[in-house]
């Protein structure tokens, strides 16, 4: 039997054959996205698949989770920022509206996007954009996606002295 990794990502995460996971997290998976038209899109799944909302996780795992969003976006924010000069920022979000368990989107957000779309949310982009053979998920984001799992292993080691912004 073929997996649908699809229909339960956070399962076959947990087993190994999601093909889009980046990297195994403290709280979750990071993952690349299914549609790249904003290159180095990307998600973070928790690793509980009945979890669906932050706050059904205890404090300690909940922390953790929005650590690893925060690990997430910086590792996408500078392989953007590295691979296109038009690279704005980053946007993080946890919407859950759609998908029933607990997952932050990492949207990169560039000045090539057209002016009436990059201020605002990504999800008012049309509808052709999120379908586009063009920019779904394949072998041509192999680079983006070892290079956004390269700096998501940067960021795992610990700095050496005091806590970015700590004071003495």
């Amino acid at each position: 039997m073929v997996d649908d990794w699809r229909s339960d990502r956070i399962g076959s995460a947990l087993r190994g054959t999601n093909p889009t996971v980046l990297r195994r997290l403290d709280a979750g998976f990071a993952v690349i996205g299914d549609v790249q038209f904003l290159p180095g899109y990307s998600v973070l799944l928790v690793d509980e698949p009945d979890v669906r909302r932050l706050s059904d996780l205890p404090r300690g795992r909940r922390t953790a989770f929005l650590a690893d969003m925060d690990r997430l976006g910086e590792a996408v924010e500078r392989v953007c920022r590295r691979l296109d000069a038009e690279f704005r920022r980053v946007n993080l979000e946890i919407l859950g509206n759609a998908d029933n368990v607990l997952h932050a989107h990492v949207w990169p957000r560039f000045e090539w996007e057209s002016p009436d779309l990059v201020r605002r949310p990504v999800w008012l982009y049309p509808a052709e954009n999120w379908r586009d053979p063009e920019t779904a998920l394949g072998p041509q984001h192999d680079g983006l996606r070892e290079a956004i799992g390269r700096e998501l292993d940067r960021l795992s080691v610990p700095a050496a002295g005091p806590e970015d912004g700590a004071r003495a």
